[in-house]
């Protein structure tokens, strides 16, 4: 390595350190983000959820071996929970999202896959189901949105299964309404084709849809959920389906390096995320709208040329806010407010988009829920004056220049 990478290197690990110890000592902020918790923490919180009045597990039983014992009861758990006869653990959902196409492919004698440009398998998984499962997809639409059922219908060549990303994180965590998931998925039926759901945000759809999980998962075939993304587990999703299918992806799932040899940790994780967090939920897409109300409000107000809450109403507790300031000011502006007033708005910022304008990704979780809109407006404004300050040094800079 040459001197100037080992430089970079270090500046960068620096950054990421000074980023953590702000975020881990901030007494408020919207959600708790993985990579902000202490190793003694995290173990910590797995030793009170073995004793919490609410556990559904013992912690007296035997670890398990090759995913017997606390596994199988997860398992049993994700299947209930969905309605489905079976479901089977996996190490990652990159995996599971891959045994099911795979699958679903064997079964229906075709290796093409319809599926959205902006899923989770095309933006996330390194072409996984092209160049591991030999799969092939087709696109029903290119817009920022779930595919209607006339885009399905209207595919100009026959595909075995309908991928459906729920919700479709990429385009801004958006659901598409109740009865067009209906009709998309029947228009699947029309083409022959099986449904799949990558489930991976499923827990939280629950309010937008105005349906209990067991009738959501009911219009697919298969559903893969995570137990990370919104549970607050360690890693770790299932793949829920037909008991045969499952006993398939069971063998799959060997075959691809899944079998583990102990997983009780992540599988406990996971099950006190169904007890504490799932139950939580639909309060913290309730909240998520009155943040994203106090966030529009506070930019408005503050004459901020160009920005965006998207969706304007969130779909989940999840959603995007856009920003004319490019993602590196924005990134320092956050860390600044978290050192300096021990609260945090916003975690990292990128620049999909034109320079200079910047996205995140926002959170609403338990502890967003004692913030009220007042609040949100304060630390907005708060993080505006600092990255207003940053840009006028910039300015300065570039002039002296």
């Amino acid at each position: 390595m040459d001197g100037t990478g080992g430089t970079d290197g270090e500046t960068e690990r620096a950054a990421r350190a000074r980023r953590l110890a702000a975020w881990h000592g901030a007494e408020r902020t919207l959600a708790r983000g993985p990579a902000e918790v202490r190793i003694a923490e995290r173990l910590a919180a797995l030793t009170t959820a073995l004793t919490a009045d609410t556990a559904s597990y013992d912690g007296d039983g035997w670890v398990d071996i090759y995913g017997g014992g606390i596994v199988e009861e997860l398992e049993r758990r994700v299947a209930e929970l969905l309605g489905m006869e079976a479901a089977a653990f996996f190490p990652t959902g990159t995996m599971a999202q891959q045994v099911a196409l795979r699958s679903w492919a064997g079964r229906t004698g075709s290796p093409v896959v319809a599926l959205h440009p902006l899923a989770h398998l095309d933006m996330h998984e390194r072409d996984a189901y092209l160049t591991v499962s030999g799969l092939r997809a087709v696109r029903p639409t290119s817009e920022p949105r779930p595919p209607t059922a006339e885009e399905i219908r209207g595919l100009d060549e026959p595909f075995g299964t309908l991928a459906l990303e729920l919700p479709l994180r990429d385009a801004g965590f958006v659901l598409p309404e109740w009865d067009e998931l209906v009709a998309a998925v029947a228009a699947a039926r029309e083409r022959d084709a099986v449904v799949h759901f990558d489930g991976a945000r499923l827990w939280e759809c629950t309010a937008h849809f105005g349906r209990e999980l067991p009738e959501i998962a009911a219009l697919a075939d298969s559903v893969y959920v995570s137990f990370y993304k919104s549970l607050g587990g360690l890693s770790g999703a299932a793949l829920a389906g037909p008991e045969t299918l499952v006993t398939e992806a069971r063998a799959w799932r060997h075959r691809y390096g899944g079998q583990l040899f102990q997983q009780w940790p992540v599988a406990l994780a996971a099950l006190d995320g169904l007890d504490r967090e799932l139950p939580r939920l639909p309060s913290y897409v309730a909240h998520a709208r009155v943040v994203a109300e106090a966030l529009r409000t506070a930019f408005t107000a503050a004459g901020v040329g160009w920005s965006r809450v998207h969706p304007e109403v969130p779909h989940t507790h999840q959603f995007q806010v856009w920003l004319p300031y490019p993602a590196a000011v924005l990134d320092e502006a956050g860390v600044r407010l978290a050192e300096e007033t021990r609260t945090v708005l916003f975690r990292r910022w990128r620049e999909p988009g034109p320079p200079g304008l910047a996205m995140t990704e926002l959170t609403v979780a338990s502890s967003a829920l004692e913030w009220t809109a007042d609040d949100v407006t304060a630390a907005a404004n708060a993080f505006l004056d600092r990255a207003r300050e940053l840009m006028a040094v910039r300015e300065l800079t570039d002039g002296d220049g």
